[in-house]
């Protein structure tokens, strides 16, 4: 039987993986130019996890858990502005402090500031409403070559969704129950990068955002829109 397996560098919260990346290595196996991925159980790290094929659609497994399950989607169409590297790392650095003072999982590999190799990304407030982040991929985060792996793109395009919905240490953290995505253009290790989220809306516990990956030219290289649950509080 096929399997995945997720890299402990690629953590999220405390023993699991992230979840954005893990969406990422789903849709890589659906091979599908967009995919929507919903997640079921923590990811474990390092760890075989069964993989279930249909034409369109993929169920990963621990054991008898469900973990995720993945399938070839339209295209999530939100767009916005673009904003430039230099402005959104303005925004992650004047953000920076209400970002890390009560993050849920500050060791997370994309936006916790205590991850040791992380993307390092940490989204801040714009004056419009919006939250931004700059981004220069490590080229370990790359094929030979310079490209970003997709499931490192699906990683960036995770966390920033969070920064228009979380509640900032004001009430219980949120976490991430399904990821959409298309990538459509190259994203380059050792170049510069903006990622640009935005809320959709809330219904509950329900929290909605988007996110657009810009390079240095304002192109839209990839697009995001994701599903966030409240916690319950304990």
């Amino acid at each position: 039987m096929a399997s995945l397996r997720i890299p402990a560098r690629f953590n999220g919260p405390p023993g699991s993986a992230n979840g954005g990346y893990t969406c990422g290595l789903v849709a890589g196996v659906l091979g599908a130019a967009s995919a929507e991925v919903s997640l079921r159980a923590p990811p474990p790290l390092e760890r075989e996890l069964g993989l279930e094929r249909t034409t369109d659609s993929v169920t990963v497994r621990d054991g008898e858990t469900v973990i995720a399950e993945g399938r070839a989607a339209e295209p999530p169409s939100d767009a916005t502005d673009p904003v430039s590297p230099e402005a959104a790392a303005q925004a992650a650095c004047e953000g920076y402090p209400r970002w890390t003072a009560a993050h849920p999982f500050p060791t997370c590999a994309v936006c916790g500031p205590d991850h040791d190799g992380g993307l390092a990304i940490f989204p801040g407030p714009m004056e419009d409403g919006r939250f931004a982040a700059s981004w220069t991929p490590d080229a370990s985060l790359a094929y030979e070559g310079g490209a970003v792996r997709p499931e490192c793109v699906w990683a960036a395009l995770d966390c920033p969704t969070s920064a228009p919905l979380a509640n900032y240490g004001e009430g219980p953290p949120i976490v991430l129950a399904r990821l959409a995505a298309t990538i459509v253009g190259p994203v380059r290790a050792g170049e510069p990068h903006a990622l640009v989220s935005w809320e959709l809306g809330r219904d509950g516990r329900k929290r909605q955002a988007a996110c657009v990956l810009f390079d240095a030219r304002g192109a839209a290289l990839a697009r995001s829109r994701a599903l966030w649950i409240e916690l319950r509080e304990e």
